[in-house]
């Protein structure tokens, strides 16, 4: 026995519920010679015969009986998918998996995960947070489909296998006790900062590059009084005047009453990035997400 060709079973349920092959002719827009080849070339892969004909229309032998039970499963089945897909293209279902990394989980992101879920309250969303080098990784192991990432200009995003698009540009902003004697200032230089002693993060944070590259074109070298794990952990040792802080405006929205936040010249500023694999083609509910987070930015630049 041969095997069997799926749209060819499935024909056999058209012509025992169309009563005869005439009418599943009929009914399928074929001529009633091309329903009755199909069916031989059925019964020759099946090795037996499928159906009986008479005078009335057809009858099922044994065999086809049996075949026409499985085929109803399958056709209820295909169905069922054709349901779910037509569900996740109309965004009535399905899952959406975003990776973030923790300042924009904090700050940008939750405006879009409201906006969206308002919008497209059936499709499930899922958020990862870590650091850079893992997202990438779980871009490329399909943890997560869509992902915001950042870079500054000495390390751009250039990774052929991403499609990138910039949402924002997020400045520099310099952080200081609210008694700090610059407390006051609209705005301020680098090159004023010269003799102030630095809260930075650990060393492997993109900020402390950031920072000994802003100092270097000042013209001096950081003196780091404290390394922090977090943006709230720097805030509080500027808060009690142990040194001054740079941070991405985006790692600021929750400020300390006892901070104060001071534009910054002279420093770099990093871009903000939704990517997914230039080989993934977005879902719709991907696409709509990836629409949500460029207007959500563009408020947010205003």
């Amino acid at each position: 026995m041969h095997s069997l060709d799926p749209r060819r079973v499935l024909l056999l349920v058209d012509v025992v519920r169309a009563g005869s092959l005439t009418a599943a002719a009929a009914r399928l827009d074929y001529t009633t010679s091309a329903i009755s080849q199909q069916i031989a070339k059925l019964e020759a892969e099946a090795g037996q015969p499928l159906l009986e004909r008479h005078a009335r229309g057809v009858r099922l032998t044994e065999a086809g009986s049996a075949l026409v039970r499985r085929a109803e499963k399958i056709e209820t089945h295909l169905q069922a998918a054709r349901n779910e897909l037509d569900d996740i293209a109309g965004l009535r279902s399905g899952t959406v998996r975003i990776g973030t990394f923790p300042t924009a989980g904090a700050s940008l992101l939750p405006r879009v995960v409201k906006l969206f879920k308002s919008r497209h309250p059936a499709v499930a969303l899922t958020v990862r947070s870590s650091r850079f080098a893992a997202l990438r990784a779980m871009l490329d192991s399909r943890e997560i489909e869509l992902s915001l990432l950042w870079d500054y200009e000495w390390n751009p995003v250039t990774d052929p296998e991403l499609t990138v698009r910039q949402l924002l540009i997020d400045p520099p902003a310099l952080l200081v006790s609210a008694n700090h004697r610059f407390a006051k200032r609209r705005s301020i230089n680098m090159t004023e900062l010269a003799g102030e002693q630095w809260i930075t993060r650990e060393d492997s944070h993109p900020v402390g590059a950031a920072l000994e590259r802003a100092c270097s074109a000042a013209g001096f070298s950081p003196t780091v009084a404290f390394a922090a794990n977090d943006y709230q952990e720097a805030q509080a040792m500027v808060a009690v005047d142990l040194g001054v802080s740079m941070a991405p405006r985006l790692a600021l929205s929750n400020l300390r009453d006892d901070v104060r936040v001071i534009p910054l010249r002279g420093a770099p500023s990093r871009r903000i990035l939704l990517v997914h694999l230039a080989e993934h083609r977005l879902t719709p509910a991907e696409a709509q997400l990836s629409g949500i987070f460029a207007d959500v930015a563009r408020n947010w630049r205003r």
